[in-house]
């Protein structure tokens, strides 16, 4: 197509799940440019496809399985089949997702002179091993520019990478529209991923400690990462005598009616990059309780004014915060609504915008 911008978008797969979720909205905000030919490679073991991708968009998978048996040699095969499918494209620019996967892009494209832009999607400054941690020192240096979510992140990579083209672009965070007449359940929602970091165990053992009669806990979610932890997580519900108080829903692809549906959204989680959820859970109208992990959270919560931010691990505090909301209808609304305003910042379509500028400035 001449005269059109082509552009690459690289990750894994676009399974359930908050860096997958950002991916799909880029590829659709990008896709909609007259001016622009979309390319999105998915290379990762399952090149799932969870999130709608629009139609006039080309997508690009390995035709072989990978085979954890034969894992080096699917390595090596995934990694030319990305540089071939790279320089086949011949796009005017490329983006990458994802800290571990960043470094296998890096590798894959070594000597090609496309602008060649990465984004990580965890907790800065988290260590992923000696091995990934070394290859980051190493390749990260050699991208064109670095996306960071927040203000903490790049004054972490600034220092670490030593890279002096890094952006500061939030997440977009999807506008959901909730029906005036919705009638609110006694419900406290938790969105994420069965995974430790998650502590969706502890936040379990938070909410039997607030004996209020008619609320329950929603958890939408399931295993990832290998951990099965959805087991584990309804023996504790049934060990301290909450199992009828608590929903497990599973995956879902759009919770949007139960953002609509709850009162309030609890957040467990100890490791964030910028959690869609509680952008998601704020756009509904709902005060949100989270721990004040090293990033994230405090990007969107004003504690006090839409929410509360509690010190990490401190359940007692986390407890106190989560049960004034539940007892008081009023501060739940006006926490509200301060919610919906404040997180319009991070609209869908602005911070589209920002990455599109940014990869093809």
């Amino acid at each position: 197509m001449p005269g059109k911008k082509r552009i690459c978008l690289v990750i894994q797969s676009l399974q359930a799940g908050g860096m997958e979720r950002v991916m799909s909205e880029l590829v659709w905000h990008f896709a909609s440019k007259n001016d622009s030919e979309i390319h999105l490679i998915l290379y990762g073991i399952t090149r799932e496809i969870f999130y709608k991708v629009p139609d006039n968009i080309t997508i690009h998978k390995p035709s072989f399985e990978f085979n954890n048996s034969r894992r080096f040699l699917s390595t090596v095969k995934t990694l030319s089949f990305l540089r071939k499918k790279i320089k086949s494209i011949n796009p005017d620019t490329i983006l990458n997702f994802g800290e571990y996967w960043n470094s296998f892009f890096l590798i894959s494209t070594i000597g090609l002179k496309y602008p060649k832009y990465i984004s990580d999607r965890n907790q800065p400054g988290k260590s992923l091993g000696k091995f990934h941690d070394m290859l980051r020192y190493l390749l990260y240096p050699k991208a064109t520019g670095i996306i960071v979510q927040t203000a903490k992140a790049k004054e972490i990579y600034k220092k670490k990478y030593r890279h002096k083209n890094i952006a500061v672009i939030a997440n977009p965070v999807r506008e959901i529209n909730c029906p005036g007449n919705e009638k609110k359940e006694n419900y406290v929602l938790m969105v994420g991923r069965f995974i430790r970091s998650k502590h969706q165990d502890m936040l379990i053992k938070i909410f039997s400690r607030i004996e209020l009669k008619g609320w329950k806990l929603v958890l939408v979610g399931y295993d990832h990462l290998k951990q099965k932890n959805k087991d584990k997580l309804k023996k504790i519900a049934k060990s301290i005598g909450i199992y009828h108080r608590v929903i497990f829903t599973g995956k879902l692809g759009n919770p949007d009616e139960l953002y609509c549906k709850s009162s309030v959204f609890a957040f467990t989680s100890s490791s964030e990059g910028f959690p869609n959820v509680i952008g998601e859970a704020m756009s509904a109208g709902l005060p949100v309780v989270a721990f004040d992990c090293v990033a994230g959270p405090s990007e969107m919560i004003k504690d006090g004014e839409n929410g509360f931010l509690v010190p990490l691990f401190d359940s007692d505090t986390f407890v106190s915060r989560l049960k004034l909301l539940m007892e008081d209808e009023e501060l739940r609304v006006k926490f509200g609504n301060n919610a919906r305003q404040s997180i319009k910042r991070f609209a869908r379509d602005k911070i589209c915008e920002e990455y599109y500028e940014f990869i093809t400035g």
